[in-house]
């Protein structure tokens, strides 16, 4: 089934993505717009290499028979630690080769389908935001949009249509301030202060989730500004050339502040020991974007379903050869850096 999704995606994306083995961004024919990374491509590879430096220690003379990956997030539970990132603009990204609300529908009904939550995201095209709504609320409210950093009172806004579909939460992906499709539509994109995100987070009752978070200092702003969680991404090498992958990023950032506040990672996620490596890095659950997207266009929210199980399958697996039964068993001590 899964060659099956693959062959059907790429013909869907033909020289948009060309659906490799391993997805790394050392193929990809196009950039921004497109799927591949800004620039020179390098921190979207930055990203799959930091995950690669991290071996993992096998470990077979142990007593954790059962593996138990369920988690609770936000007061959801979850049979696994992995979530759909917001992927989007079909139009530009995918040269209009599938519908927006196709999409939005696929990966919000295909991670509801296997348990877990989509994110749904935003662009310079209302209609973007709003086929995520659309998604979500026919999912009965299970799943997070996720909002650029747009004026506050934009912002707050876009938030009162997300409550009143009933979401799960928000988000907020304070990497794209400084997006230039969007200042070229004409819509004002900005860093946040502690004083912005703490004005937004007073706004709803939802939580909210800061999405682009690279450094400790941004870290421990969101911890200030009393966000429920934050992303460890650089938004899928998306929105700045060069920098660390997340998989680098990721330790000193929750050596800081886990236990204060949740924390999800992205980038470079293609496997379930990939989702082990971040656990094990300070992650309580990761996000996948683009091998999600490609399950999406190849085969709707049954692919989407089917793509997170498998990588939830390969995550138990490698609990098991590592001598982890919960999640809580996840630590540094199965990794060593080469």
């Amino acid at each position: 089934m899964e060659k099956k999704i693959k062959r059907k995606a790429f013909e869907i994306l033909k020289g948009i993505c060309s659906v490799c083995p391993v997805c790394d961004g050392r193929r990809c024919p196009t950039g921004v717009p497109g799927m591949g990374g800004v620039g020179t491509g390098e921190a979207f590879r930055r990203n799959i290499e930091a995950l690669k430096g991290w071996k993992v220690n096998l470990r077979v003379l142990h007593d954790k028979k059962e593996q138990d990956t369920c988690l609770k997030f936000l007061g959801c539970s979850l049979p696994f630690p992995i979530l759909a990132a917001p992927v989007t603009g079909t139009k530009v990204n995918f040269g209009g080769r599938m519908k927006e609300t196709d999409l939005a529908r696929a990966m919000v009904q295909g991670a509801k389908l296997a348990g877990t939550l989509a994110m749904t995201g935003d662009a310079p095209d209302p209609e973007v935001f709003k086929a995520g709504l659309i998604a979500v609320r026919e999912a009965g409210g299970w799943g997070i949009p996720v909002i650029k950093p747009r004026a506050n009172k934009e912002i707050i806004a876009l938030i009162r249509q997300a409550e009143e579909a009933g979401a799960t939460a928000v988000g907020i992906d304070v990497d794209a301030a400084g997006f230039i499709n969007m200042v070229r539509a004409g819509q004002l994109v900005e860093p946040k202060s502690v004083a912005d995100i703490r004005e937004i987070v007073r706004a709803t009752s939802l939580p909210v989730i800061l999405k682009g978070i690279m450094t400790v200092a941004d870290a421990e702003a969101a911890v200030e500004g009393g966000a429920a969680a934050i992303v460890v991404s650089n938004h899928g090498g998306r929105a700045l050339d060069h920098t660390l992958g997340t998989a680098e990023a990721l330790p000193g950032i929750a050596g800081k502040v886990k236990g204060k506040i949740a924390i999800l990672a992205d980038g470079g996620i293609r496997t379930g020991v990939d989702v082990l490596k971040m656990l094990a890095l300070g992650a309580e659950a990761v996000l996948v974007g683009r091998p999600l997207c490609i399950a999406a266009c190849g085969g709707g929210a049954e692919g989407v379903h089917k793509k997170l199980l498998d990588m939830a399958s390969e995550l138990q697996a490698a609990m098991r050869l590592t001598g982890c039964g919960t999640l809580q068993d996840v630590n540094c001590s199965i990794l060593k850096n080469v």
